[in-house]
């Protein structure tokens, strides 16, 4: 993921005053970066509000928390991404799109998604091979927001055309769609414009968007706004006359609060500048009070820092590509046959036989992670709609009873409109040879821990007549 986090870097900063630049060059540092204008570094106020560390000042003045959990994220994103000078910039852009795609802040269409899942599953896995992946091998990737299994087919359909395409050249492919979507690099905040409708402001490399009801309605390019200014909780633009107009105009909108108006404002300067100007302006030093804040973008332009990549002469640097996000709805606890035989011991002790195989076949599940095969399935909002997605069967036989007990563990995943957390069944159906004898079944689990056997994979249901019908949610 493009977000990390700064204690892998095992690295401690000694001065108590310690500036965000001298983090965000360490981060730099320990993902090899040098093209690392683009990015910067974020955290959460208090308000848990996304703020941009500001590389001047120092960390204990910007962040207030106990804490300083800082994340990786792209700042600025380049126009043309085919103008980035080393394969591994365009990677760490690359994760940063998927991530923005996932959670919904890019949108795309059916198509876009498909093809760029696609790339995604070319840099990752490689070319297409049917011996090494099976008709499911892209089930677990993430492609979209809301993923269908109509979305995954497009995805191998596609896959498989781009035989012969390298990692970087998949990346490379995957940025220059990415770059013509609509969304591409938009930063938004919400406003009220000066009827008092809701909006959201987009601020972007072309310049400020206006949305309302996710469709653009409006759009101020750089070279129209004259200037760009805040006070209080309102936020203003003042537009340079069109053609046939004469006199110049300013447009408000309201945000929720002076911080949020401040934190708009600051994210159009430093777009502005590192979009528009050749170098960035010097903060003023005036010897007397000056009014207004003294906040300038202190980083380089995307002008000098294209200069700066055509300087960069070093080998393709090597890293390691990570996966993508992947479904996690399954879930399982580690465990060992030590503890489970002790669970079980003292079950048996307490818990009347009947019960006994219905609470083994349970702790088998949660203790022997490694036996349980699991295929998840994309969360897709519909009406209340029960999904199965996992089928594992346990079966042991006990040559002293001359029986045979399978366990089947279906579980099943139930998702309603509007409901963010999941919750999930297993439903754990015995099957035997024939009707079970609980007197019978209850010596046969007590030997159990010495001769057993333990089937892995995904089976029909066995024929038989269901002995113990169990549910649990978890």
């Amino acid at each position: 993921q493009v977000m990390t986090t700064l204690c892998c870097l095992q690295t401690i900063l000694e001065c108590k005053n310690a500036k965000g630049q001298e983090v965000f060059d360490l981060v730099c540092e320990h993902l090899n970066l040098l093209e690392k204008d683009y990015f910067g570094l974020t955290y959460r106020d208090t308000s848990d509000q996304k703020n941009w560390l500001d590389p001047t000042k120092e960390i204990k003045k910007q962040i207030r928390n106990a804490s300083w959990q800082l994340s990786f994220s792209a700042k600025f994103y380049p126009p043309d991404p085919s103008q980035l000078t080393e394969d591994i910039t365009r990677y760490y852009l690359c994760l940063q799109l998927r991530d923005d795609i996932v959670k919904g802040r890019l949108p795309c269409s059916f198509v876009t998604h498909a093809l760029l899942g696609s790339y995604t599953v070319q840099a990752e896995l490689g070319d297409y091979d049917p011996e090494e992946h099976g008709p499911d091998y892209v089930a677990d990737f993430r492609f979209a927001p809301s993923q269908t299994r109509e979305l995954e087919e497009k995805v191998v359909d596609l896959h498989k055309t781009h035989r012969g395409m390298s990692p970087a050249e998949a990346d490379l492919h995957f940025l220059e769609n990415a770059k013509k979507l609509s969304m591409y690099g938009v930063d938004l905040h919400h406003a009220k414009d000066s009827e008092g409708v809701d909006i959201m402001l987009g601020v972007c490399a072309n310049g400020l968007l206006i949305y309302r009801d996710r469709l653009r309605i409006n759009r101020f390019a750089w070279p129209k706004i004259l200037k760009i200014s805040y006070k209080r909780s309102n936020f203003y633009i003042k537009i340079r006359p069109g053609e046939f107009e004469q006199f110049e105009s300013t447009i408000g909108f309201k945000l929720p609060n002076h911080k949020a108006a401040k934190r708009l404002w600051k994210v159009c300067v430093e777009h502005h500048t590192f979009f528009r100007l050749v170098s960035p302006e010097p903060a003023p030093r005036g010897r007397f009070l000056t009014l207004g804040s003294k906040f300038r973008y202190s980083g380089r332009t995307q002008a000098q820092t294209r200069q700066a990549s055509n300087m960069i002469d070093r080998p393709a640097p090597a890293f390691e590509r990570s996966c993508s996000k992947r479904h996690t709805l399954s879930r399982s606890l580690d465990g060992g046959l030590a503890m489970l035989l002790a669970i079980y011991s003292t079950l048996y002790l307490l818990i009347d036989p009947m019960h006994i195989l219905t609470l083994l076949s349970i702790l088998i599940l949660l203790c022997f992670k490694t036996y349980v095969t699991t295929m998840d399935v994309p969360l897709v909002l519909t009406e209340s709609k029960t999904i199965t997605y996992q089928v594992c069967i346990f079966s042991f036989t006990h040559p002293k009873y001359d029986s045979t007990h399978t366990f089947l563990f279906q579980v099943n995943c139930t998702i309603k409109p509007g409901v963010m957390e999941t919750r999930i069944e297993k439903r754990i159906v015995i099957t035997g040879d024939s009707d079970a004898d609980y007197d019978q079944v209850g010596r046969c689990c007590s030997d159990f821990c010495s001769q057993f056997q333990v089937h892995r994979g995904a089976r029909p249901l066995m024929p038989g007549k269901p002995s113990i019908l169990s549910t649990l949610h978890l």
